[in-house]
């Protein structure tokens, strides 16, 4: 019956619209020292603006770059644009290099990891005050983790498909489904299974030691999207709901406007400091979310939002526009983290969570849900490991193969759409990885750290790093393309330079008007 379903929908979709699937990549890399340890220079003039340049930015820290591709209907389009912007990027970091692991490199202590700043503008001084709330809130150590966001959508011709007559409706069968399946993109893309003893300093922790210095899970896939990756006990309580717009963002307004006890006594300004900078707060709010962003997911139903517009109040009025899949770390192997194969898999993965039947969740399926991803996170080659689906115990490897197996489908149809093999024989190497847990990444990781490194993580992702820039420098950025790039640096500090020339109103006001709950709701005549 699930299968029926899954030919019915395909069905639907005509050749052109699976030729017209749309992806875009944000991939965050640590800046590093050639010796391995955090580069700790603002980030480059040379690269632009972080808060206005549309390919290059920041995430948490001055050292995390993050690389924004355009939308590309073709995976090799999507994969060469990131290749060029690393190659810019190269070109202006002068010795330094760009992490190519996950899991952070050799940290200093918390106090010296830089905060990333945007300039004195508010919308600039609300984002460096939103991460000095995280630092406060998680520790600075945590934030630094990478990884690579993968975002997908249909084109708008696509709906309706049988029983999903809405992009609303679509978008959050697949998020369902994928929520309920993520474990297997764990399993079979996970590559951090082993950290730097640095990360977890002064934190609990149950790693084992590997050699001094490093520590790690002998089964372990992806520490990153495990307990001690992007995962807060304080967002444990929050059961937030997938089965429409209406329930998932009325789940998160709730988080972002109610104070939460353990964030008031943070405080929201610093004791004795004058004036309206960014070193008088602690954070934007006292909520168990500051802003949504904060809210860790391995997937977020998203839409473009316009200036100064909160992304719940875009979600409520105007609906999902794509998804952002978080769910996958940096393949240390490959130059950008991630290859042609990868994505077609994620294509093929996500297609069958659209199409296949995704009933509504509920609380305990969510908490269900939530174990197994932390299980394969940590656990993911252990042996006989069993998980639970829908209230009865099953073991990975069956429901892995099942899931594969209900992959075809999707995988054959894309090929027959483009007139290609390239889905069939990226489903083939999925499914030949699942059959040799030795050949899954975070297998491969610990392999080559044992063998050519004695077994140091930090060792291991340095040698992969400077491998990966001289590959990239190996082929060079064409004339055209790097005035390009150049253009849009100048164009960004100019652009940011007009935002805080344009700015009148008085930091604090903005942050309150911002983050007011009226921010969040749209006109009655909105509400979808």
């Amino acid at each position: 019956m699930a299968l029926d379903i899954i030919q019915e929908r395909l069905h639907a979709l005509p050749p052109a619209l699976l030729k017209g699937l749309k992806r875009g990549i944000e991939k965050e890399s640590l800046r590093v020292r050639p010796d391995g340890a955090l580069a700790l220079t603002p980030h480059p003039v040379a690269l632009g603006s972080a808060l206005e340049h549309p390919y290059i930015t920041t995430d948490f820290s001055e050292s995390l770059v993050e690389l924004i591709t355009g939308v590309h209907t073709a995976p090799e389009d999507c994969l060469a644009e990131i290749e060029r912007i690393h190659r810019f990027v190269y070109r202006h970091i002068a010795e330094e290099l760009l992490w190519g692991a996950s899991m952070p490199c050799y940290l200093p202590s918390e106090d010296a990891i830089p905060i990333a700043r945007y300039g004195s503008s508010n919308i600039g001084r609300a984002k460096t005050v939103y991460r000095l709330g995280l630092s406060h809130r998680y520790g600075r150590r945590m934030q630094m983790i990478a990884g690579i966001h993968y975002n997908f959508s249909l084109p708008d011709s696509a709906w309706p498909l049988p029983g999903l007559a809405t992009p609303n409706e679509g978008y959050f069968a697949l998020i369902r489904n994928f929520r309920r399946h993520a474990w297997l993109l764990y399993l079979l893309f996970g590559a951090s299974p082993a950290v730097c003893s640095s990360f977890v300093q002064g934190r609990k922790h149950g790693l084992e030691e590997l050699v001094s210095g490093t520590l790690y899970l002998p089964h372990a896939t992806s520490l990153r999207m495990g307990r001690l990756g992007y995962l807060s006990e304080a967002q444990d309580s929050l059961a937030v709901s997938y089965n429409s717009v209406a329930s998932y963002t009325d789940s998160l307004q709730d988080a972002l406007i109610r104070p939460y006890p353990p964030y008031e006594a943070i405080g929201l300004r610093e004791a004795g400091i004058a004036g309206d900078g960014v070193e008088t707060y602690r954070q934007l709010a006292t909520s168990l979310l500051q802003i949504e962003n904060e809210f860790y997911t391995p997937i977020r139903p998203k839409r473009v939002i316009n200036a100064g517009e909160r992304p719940l109040h875009a979600l409520r009025q105007r609906g999902v526009q794509y998804v952002e899949v978080r769910a996958m770390d940096l393949d240390p192997f490959l130059p950008v983290g991630i290859g042609a194969q990868t994505m077609r898999f994620l294509d093929i993965f996500l297609l069958h969570c659209l199409l296949a039947e995704s009933p509504p969740d509920t609380p305990r399926e969510l908490e269900a849900t939530r174990r197994d991803n932390l299980s394969v996170a940590a656990r993911g080659r252990e042996p006989g490991l069993r998980l639970d689906r829908g209230g009865i115990t099953v073991g990975l490897r069956e429901w892995g193969g099942e899931l594969l197996a209900a992959c075809q489908a999707p995988a054959a149809a894309l090929d027959a759409a483009q007139g290609i093999a390239a889905h069939r024989g990226a489903l083939s190497a999925a499914i030949a990885a699942f059959e040799n847990f030795d050949s899954l990444p975070s297998a491969r990781v610990l392999a080559q750290m044992r063998r050519d490194h004695g077994g140091a993580y930090a060792r291991f992702a340095l040698a992969q790093s400077k491998k990966h820039r001289d590959t990239l420098l190996a082929e060079p950025l064409a004339p055209q393309e790097q005035a390009r790039f150049e253009r849009l640096a100048a164009e960004s500090i100019a652009k940011q330079r007009e935002t805080e020339a344009a700015d009148t109103l008085p930091f604090e006001t903005y942050r309150q008007r911002y983050l007011s709950p009226e921010s969040l709701i749209p006109a009655a005549s909105g509400l979808l």
